[in-house]
């Protein structure tokens, strides 16, 4: 399930203690109540309940923070616990991570002061939740596994189901599919048995879903029609319009690309009149892909502009680059308040000057103003100098430098498809594991030494960094400017990547960490844009960048693995040892080649 979709089924799985779901209605009420004066100032139930009611996240935080400190004025652990978890929950929503998992982690303090067990396993799983929105599998499975072995021992089923939910999520999205399986449907049938039919439409959502990842198309589209129909009654329209994209993708999958169209453009349709941003981009996106895959060039590219409307962040970078420029206009402003003080000062002692010797003191005063009033309007040009340089520098820092050129020109950035492009993934073998015996300080510190390198090759071989998840590494050829050798200078940077892997093994095989890295590149064309809301980014999209991932899923530790696509312009300069046709995820068989060193 996507972000949007699995904080929304956040709010009632947080607070399942209490049994309630947010209600805007009810907390506008308790607001009332609460500023008329008619209730306690440091009434913590009141406070509690319109905080867990509250919809909007910024509101929730503020209540929140109040119970939290009349609860600790009272000393009242139950209270306190509340509190944190609906700061956190407010945090999670709003997308500050680190200060959400500090409010449950204290949330946590707490709940085993009062000894309450169900507090604490919701505590587990609310941390869980946001790993996992963090796409950190590792602890969020962690944290999912302490909370179920409190919630099985416990007599509350509704609380096992919702987080044997969470779990199941988060399986899905690391594609454990048969645990995820396993935890889903226990989840359904605890919700059928306790009629929590919302909770069991989000479980047939999520089965449809693993039946679809395991190729079980019609299974698959049962579970997700069953969990649409649900939806409806609750108006939950959101994750409505998020799984009749799914159904597009399944119909796809089966070649039949009308009915495929049909659903993507209802979800369109359904996000546009419930006003739901977020779908609304995805939608377009999915028809982007789908006229794509039609060979309707031009229907893809109009999907495409209204998929970047929603998403661009050039309004992000403008404000950057505003600030920039406030700061300078705030120094030149300082400095000019000088050299008008110091006009004063001489227009003054030009009035008084009645005698030749006070003229020549005059003269002399004259001549170290105008010296000084030239120094400060030296400093004041410096300083113009050096903020318009920060701001460009901070531009070329995120943006390549003829994306940033335009964006200073024309105020804004357009999306452009490159039709030859090269693409490469890199990944360690078994990081999890070694992830799992480092310190913080320790797996970013060896994490950096690995990338640093690598950042140094590519801008050797002039390639274009896009960018860095976890330990997975993505660079192209080709982007932003064209070059008729991409897949030839990006073999030659992966070659070099590898070798200077394997020089570390060999060089320091006990003393420091040490990884094994896999290699995969395809050819192709992408679409190449400036994307994000808060953290803007350079990046490209299409079904070229989508293979490339694979290739480097199916590579195997210390080899470089290229599609066919790449093998056709590389295969009169490069020696290649053919593999032949190999299983690729949603892409069935596909000819892939080992490129040899030397």
């Amino acid at each position: 399930m996507h972000l949007k979709e699995i904080i929304c089924f956040i709010v009632f799985c947080l607070f399942c203690s209490a049994g309630i779901c947010q209600d805007q209605k009810k907390a506008d009420s308790l607001k009332n109540e609460y500023n008329s004066g008619n209730a306690q100032s440091d009434d913590l139930k009141l406070l509690r309940d319109i905080a867990k009611n509250e919809t909007k996240p910024d509101s929730s935080l503020k209540y929140s923070e109040i119970l939290i400190t009349h609860a600790l004025a009272d000393s009242n652990n139950i209270m306190i616990y509340d509190g944190f978890m609906q700061k956190g929950a407010a945090l999670n929503m709003k997308g500050d991570y680190d200060r959400a998992l500090e409010a449950f982690f204290r949330a946590m303090d707490y709940a085993k002061k009062s000894e309450n067990k169900n507090n604490e396993a919701s505590c587990y799983i609310a941390i869980g939740n946001v790993y996992s929105l963090n796409e950190n599998a590792s602890n969020a499975g962690y944290y999912y596994k302490k909370g179920l072995e409190i919630f099985r021992k416990g007599k509350d089923s509704l609380l096992l189901g919702k987080a044997l939910y969470n779990a199941g999520d988060e399986f899905l999205r690391i594609n454990e599919l048969e645990t995820a399986r396993e935890y889903t449907r226990e989840a359904a049938a605890i919700f059928e048995n306790k009629q929590f039919f919302m909770g069991r439409a989000y479980c047939l959502g999520n089965l449809g879903r693993i039946f679809a990842k395991s190729g079980n198309d019609v299974e698959a589209e049962k579970y997700l029609n069953s969990a649409i129909n649900l939806l409806e009654d609750f108006g939950d329209y959101n994750a409505i319009s998020e799984f009749l994209t799914y159904m597009a993708d399944i119909y796809l999958e089966k070649g039949n690309k009308e009915r495929a169209l049909e659903y993507a453009a209802r979800s369109l349709d359904l996000a546009k009149r419930y006003g739901l941003k977020d779908q609304i981009s995805e939608s377009n996106l999915k028809l982007s892909q789908l006229y794509e895959a039609t060979g309707d060039s031009a229907k893809s590219y109009k999907y495409f502009k209204n998929y970047v409307t929603f998403r661009d962040s050039v309004t992000n970078l403008e404000s950057v680059r505003k600030m920039a420029d406030l700061r300078t206009n705030f120094e030149v402003s300082q400095k000019q308040a000088e050299v008008d003080l110091l006009h004063q000062q001489r227009r003054y002692q030009k009035n008084i000057v009645i005698a030749a010797c006070i003229a020549l003191i005059l003269f002399m005063l004259l001549a170290v103003g105008l010296y000084r009033r030239n120094i400060f309007i030296r400093r004041t040009n410096l300083i113009i100098e050096r903020e318009k340089n920060r701001s460009d520098h901070l531009l070329l820092n995120i943006l390549p430098e003829e994306t940033a050129a335009e964006l200073k020109n024309s105020g804004k950035v357009k999306a452009k498809k490159f039709e030859k492009v090269s693409v490469l993934f890199t990944d360690f073998k078994g990081f999890t594991n070694y992830a799992e015996h480092l310190s913080p300080e320790e797996l970013v510190e060896s994490v950096d030494f690995y990338f640093s390198h690598f950042d140094k090759i590519i801008e050797k071989h002039g390639l274009e960094k896009i960018k860095t998840l976890g330990d997975s590494y993505m660079c192209a050829a080709g982007v932003p400017f064209p070059v008729e050798d991409h897949a030839e200078k990006l073999i030659a940077a992966g070659l070099e990547m590898l070798d200077f892997v394997s020089k570390v093994k060999q060089e320091n095989p006990k003393g420091g960490t040490w990884f094994e890295m896999r290699v995969g590149i395809n050819s192709g064309p992408v679409i190449a844009g400036v994307v994000g809301r808060k953290k803007f980014a350079y990046d490209i999209w299409g079904d070229t960048v989508n293979i490339a991932s694979r290739m480097e899923a199916c590579s195997e530790a210390g080899k470089l693995n290229i599609s066919e696509n790449t093998y056709n312009l590389i295969k009169d300069r490069y020696n290649c040892e053919y593999r032949g046709e190999i299983e690729v995820k949603n892409k069935g068989r596909m000819k892939m080649y080992f490129v040899k060193k030397g």
